[in-house]
């Protein structure tokens, strides 16, 4: 008998993430469907299975439930799986990470490699009500298996993507500079912003810019996939985990200010320094290329195009061990409560799961 699956949508940049695996429950014979969260846009392809309604996803009883988000809707069935957003790059340099905060929703954490592995499976011990496994994380899947079909450039690609964090976000920052080598040099651009940057004034002078500007393209939706990073040569960005994907590549990264500089980034603090930094990284200087494959291979310790395929082995194998045999996850009543009334699901059954 076919196994359900379901992915838990509340952000778009989960399509991305989530279709990998997608890609792997097929293979396998099984089903999957997505639930989107009424505030998230619909980005889904005319094959793939949409689950309209709580009721739908009751009646489709699938045996695990993956989020890339911080949360879940504990009342649906089946395991519930955290598969991350992106890497813990700390990009707000806060004393407590918020890729490691618990909050009791997910029964299996898929970590990526050392720098999240480590911190969960110590979570993991503190707990004791959910298991961890490395798998590594399922975008990367189609990072790795798109890039060799990629044609090479005519002319140097250049993405610029920033962070939503408003106290650290380059965008009005860079604006001027961007334009100015827009015009002035022999660069194609494109623009991506996260799906919650929100200051609407900043986006519209960048939107503006694309119109004008022959060589420059303005990304709608934010949602930045494998096709889209493999087709740049360089990223110019500021504090976003998005910085570790496009290493990925082995392709350099030009930051500006960004909250953990190191040796793998051409990290610059002046608006002037860019237009070098840019030119540097073109250049692919090879001691750059070495640390950046150092700093990805603690972020991520799976890049043979499997963890797809580990994450599902994840689950079973927490189904065939796990489940049902540690410790009870936290009430969070009121957390419940808020996702019931929110849906319109009954508030009772949260009393009555116990």
């Amino acid at each position: 008998m076919k196994k359900h699956y379901l992915f838990f949508v509340s952000v778009a940049y989960s399509y991305p993430i989530l279709r990998p695996l997608q890609d792997e429950i097929w293979s396998r014979g099984d089903e999957v469907a997505w639930f989107i969260e009424p505030d998230c846009p619909v980005l889904l392809e005319a094959h793939e299975k949409w689950m309209r309604t709580v009721q739908e996803v009751m009646d489709y009883q699938p045996i695990a439930v993956f989020a890339p988000g911080n949360y879940i809707y504990d009342f649906f069935p089946g395991v519930k799986v955290s598969l991350f957003h992106g890497y813990p790059i700390n990009k707000r340099g806060d004393e407590k990470d918020d890729h490691f905060s618990v909050r009791g929703w997910f029964d299996v954490y898929c970590t990526q490699g050392e720098t999240s592995t480590i911190p969960f499976k110590a979570l993991e011990r503190k707990y004791g009500f959910f298991k961890v496994y490395e798998t590594g994380w399922c975008k990367a899947d189609s990072l790795i298996k798109e890039r060799a079909s990629v044609p090479r450039n005519i002319r140097p690609v250049i993405l610029y993507s920033t962070t939503f964090t408003k106290s650290i976000t380059s965008a009005s920052h860079l604006f001027d500079t961007i334009q100015k080598l827009a015009y002035m040099k022999e660069w194609d651009w494109i623009l991506s912003f996260h799906p919650k940057f929100s200051d609407s004034e900043v986006l519209k002078k960048y939107r503006e810019l694309a119109r004008n500007c022959p060589n420059v393209i303005f990304h709608e939706g934010g949602v930045v996939d494998a096709a889209l990073l493999n087709r740049a040569d360089v990223l110019l960005s500021d504090a976003s985990s998005i910085i570790v994907e496009f290493m990925m590549l082995d392709k350099p990264v030009v930051t500006y200010r960004n909250t953990t500089p190191g040796s793998h980034l051409l990290n610059v603090t002046e608006v002037d320094a860019v237009e070098g930094a840019i030119e540097k990284a073109l250049q692919r200087p090879a001691e750059l290329t070495e640390q950046m494959r150092a700093y990805v291979h603690r972020h991520e310790g799976h890049l043979d195009g499997e963890s797809s395929s580990r994450v599902l082995d994840a689950v079973n194998n927490y189904i065939w061990y796990y489940q049902g045999r540690i410790r009870t996850k936290p009430w969070n009543l009121l957390r419940k409560f808020k996702l019931r009334w929110r849906v319109g699901y009954p508030l009772m059954s949260a009393l009555e799961l116990w």
